[in-house]
């Protein structure tokens, strides 16, 4: 199995950028499609992004299209989300999931048996 750890959440202005750090041990890494889940007080876990596990294709919640971009380095056993243009609607608990060994990364969060802690990401207007 793999243990995703979060990093990178905090405070920043509408408008500004945050870097999202999910660093997976215990498992091989490359092997796992990663993704991207967010949850804000009162509502439900919700995908954000997701990579393949060859890093070869992306996925992305409209909602964030064209602002947040997903990558993986798989060197590092790390994947990070750039969060760019950030809206006070983006304020959320953000999450790292690990899916399926060998699978494409879904948007569904029973597709994903490994998790991270959260790391909190607040955006202020």
């Amino acid at each position: 199995q793999v243990q995703p750890v979060e990093s990178g959440g905090g405070l920043v202005q509408a408008g500004g950028s945050l870097r999202l750090s999910c660093a997976a041990s215990g498992g091989t890494f490359d092997s796992y499609p990663m993704a991207w889940f967010r949850q804000a007080p009162g509502r439900e876990r919700e995908f954000v992004s997701g990579v393949h596990w060859s890093g070869g294709f992306t996925k992305y919640a409209d909602s964030v299209k064209g602002r947040f971009t997903i990558s993986r380095d798989n060197a590092k056993n790390t994947v990070y989300l750039q969060m760019n243009s950030l809206k006070p609607e983006d304020t959320a608990v953000y999450y790292c999931a690990a899916g399926t060994k060998w699978r494409a990364p879904g948007v569904s969060k029973g597709e994903y048996p490994y998790w991270g802690q959260g790391t909190q990401v607040t955006v202020s207007s």
